[in-house]
């Protein structure tokens, strides 16, 4: 929330209420609030398009904002016909910029000729801020959740591991799925305990799956998560070694909130 803001508001309120307490009409003037003006930004052509403001992750052509997650080098996914497909032989991928707090839309299909059951049909995932190698960091997990039953606070759009989702919006495989995600970081004392938690608000094809949740740390496959002290990082996509074909990703974008 913007400070001048908020100062500026409860200035007008503080006005109207003290015109009320000296029995004097309050005005409508007193609760109006005219600076700081918010920036413009210039929305895409449909939701989905990317904002002006907004940082273009994946346009369709160029993997140029990703590293390999494992030595940094070239991300080696396969770019084709206007998507990537994830490569499981060249492991995670993660954005060369970091990031703290955001709004991201990214879209991804699970293929048709989808194979396996649970965990083992069409799983990756979006990591929200990667604090480490592997898949260490804050993860929303992507998986085949069409007709696929697994542990629920393991299916798609779900915080792995620690919220389910509050519904099931899947599309069918070779049909594309969107997440929406506003994604607020975790801050620390200078003790580097944690002083206020990850939140996550996510929609799944426009429904909303995940509410303002308050992460209780990065995300753990065995045992309960808990927080270590990080700064801005990147944004991961997983290389799920499950057997099934891979899933594709396109239409990537994010923009930087305060």
């Amino acid at each position: 929330m913007n400070a001048k803001i908020t100062i500026a508001t409860l200035a007008a309120v503080h006005a109207a209420a003290t015109a009320s307490a000296q029995g004097t009409r309050p005005r409508p003037e007193e609760t109006e609030v005219y600076k700081p003006v918010p920036a413009v930004v210039t929305p895409g052509r449909v939701d989905s398009d990317a904002p002006s403001d907004a940082i273009r992750l994946f346009d369709g052509r160029s993997l140029s904002e990703w590293v390999s997650t494992k030595d940094h080098s070239p991300a080696r996914w396969d770019v084709h016909d206007g998507v990537v497909t994830v490569n499981k032989s060249a492991g995670n991928i993660e954005t060369r910029r970091t990031f703290t707090n955001y709004q991201l839309h990214l879209e991804w299909r699970v293929p048709e000729n989808i194979s396996g059951t649970g965990q083992s049909r069409g799983n990756s995932g979006v990591f929200l801020a990667a604090t480490g190698p592997g898949d260490d960091g804050y993860e929303i997990q992507i998986l085949d959740s069409y007709n696929n039953d697994t542990y629920v606070n393991g299916q798609a759009a779900s915080i792995y591991k620690q919220y389910p989702p509050l519904v099931n919006a899947m599309r069918k495989p070779g049909e594309w799925n969107v997440y929406d995600v506003i994604w607020t970081a975790p801050s620390f004392k200078l003790d580097g305990s944690p002083a206020t938690p990850a939140y996550v608000t996510a929609m799944h094809n426009g429904v909303l799956v995940q509410n303002h949740v308050a992460l209780t740390g990065p995300t753990l496959y065995i045992g309960k998560p808990s927080y270590k002290q990080h700064g801005p990082e990147p944004i991961k996509l997983q290389a799920h070694g499950d057997p099934s074909p891979p899933i594709s990703f396109r239409n990537i974008w994010v923009r930087e909130l305060p």
